[in-house]
């Protein structure tokens, strides 16, 4: 700008300060404003035209998120990634760009209940049909793939609350061999396992594993670029920007991302063991645990074993929810992965959407609780829940 300007005008356009390319910051700075510009109209409209790389509109791209992108892409080992403002918005960002009036999703009973509203209300909606399954049984998958053209088969593993493990090789197998396409979310089993597995498109719920201390909220979906390049117009078109603020703390998150997870992995199995011994506790299920019907097949798939404990507390919910309420170090509240405990009672596990069948291949009960196990100390864990089950009165 030429010329002195009045007060007003120069606090709206200050000076620029400029990093020297060899003089970058060690932590990647926080791109926090909506607008990018350009010093000409020629390279504005090449921008647009997909002729060069840049940024115009955050609700787009911004560096931030791009960053992240990178980050988890190489960790999921695949080319790309699209961050979005949650979980929900992931999984349901890809179903709704990837589904067309007329096709078929297979479901399954075990997967996240948000995750089976969407499907069983939303899409059904816009004419998009479903056949709900459980996943242990891969004859029926076998079944509806062949009976219906089907365009995608949405599935987790392992699965919340009660930690079944799908097989994601036979899954995966089935599909492709009928033509559909495959949709993981792996958010409990973590940004850094099953990429050895012909998954098309993994989904995230940053929101856990990755943020780690409950103080930001995203998701990804991870996938080839071709996808990925189609996904973000959709995301454009829906507003499911992730902010660059959380994206920046999801960034930061995934520097302690590997040294958390070890911590969680190594108290849930203290926990689980210990768990193991109690006679109050009924149908235990951590993957770690050799006496987990899917032990071998959880081994076979994963680097390790999460940080997530089920089961049943004799006596109904009563019992569960005194015992909730009893802990001191398990605080109850909904979400995973955190670094600290958390707990959830019956109550807030109970499907509403199922019929009884459906119920039974759930496998939550009025008495099924959840653990999620933080980095505390885990002998101090474990004081605290044998307090609370002789508080609980479980027998």
């Amino acid at each position: 700008m030429t010329g002195r300007v009045q007060p007003a005008t120069a606090v709206t356009h200050p000076p620029r300060v400029e990093v020297p390319a060899d003089n970058r910051p060690l932590v990647a700075p926080i791109y926090q404003s909506v607008k990018f510009t350009f010093d000409d109209v020629a390279e504005t409209k090449r921008l647009s035209q997909g002729e060069r790389d840049g940024y115009w509109y955050s609700r787009k791209s911004n560096p931030t998120l791009r960053q992240l992108e990178l980050t988890l892409a190489a960790l999921q080992g695949r080319e790309a990634c699209l961050v979005t403002a949650s979980g929900a918005a992931a999984v349901n960002l890809a179903m709704l760009a990837l589904c067309r009036q007329g096709d078929h999703v297979v479901c399954f009973a075990e997967m996240y209940q948000p995750t089976r509203t969407m499907i069983r209300r939303v899409l059904e909606r816009y004419g998009v049909r479903h056949t709900l399954l459980s996943i242990g049984d891969l004859d029926a998958v076998e079944r509806a793939l062949s009976a219906t053209p089907t365009r995608l088969v949405v599935f987790e593993s392992p699965t919340n609350p009660v930690l079944k493990i799908a097989d994601i090789g036979r899954i995966t197998a089935l599909a492709r061999r009928h033509g559909a396409l495959t949709l993981l979310d792996n958010t409990l089993a973590g940004v850094h396992n099953h990429a050895q597995f012909d998954v098309d498109i993994f989904v995230h719920s940053l929101t856990k594993y990755v943020s780690g201390h409950g103080d930001a909220m995203g998701g990804a979906i991870i996938a080839d670029q071709a996808v990925i390049d189609d996904l973000r117009a959709e995301m454009a078109i829906l507003g499911a920007t992730l902010d660059p603020q959380a994206a920046f703390l999801l960034q930061r998150g995934l520097k302690t991302y590997f040294l958390r997870y070890e911590r969680q992995c190594h108290n849930a199995m203290a926990v689980a063991r210990h768990l193991a011994t109690r006679p109050q506790i009924r149908d235990l299920r951590y993957p770690g645990l050799e006496s987990h019907p899917q032990h071998e097949l959880a081994r076979a798939q994963q680097r390790d074993f999460g940080s997530m404990i089920a089961f049943d507390l004799p006596g109904g919910p009563d019992v569960a929810k005194r015992f909730a309420e009893a802990l001191e170090l398990f605080t109850i509240s909904s979400s995973l992965g955190s670094t600290e405990s958390l707990i959830l009672p019956p109550q807030l596990l109970q499907p509403r959407d199922f019929d009884a069948r459906q119920r039974a291949w759930s496998a939550i009960t009025e008495s099924t609780v959840r653990l999620s196990v933080g980095i505390e100390d885990s002998g101090d864990l474990i004081a605290d829940i044998d307090r609370a089950l002789a508080a609980s009165g479980a027998a």
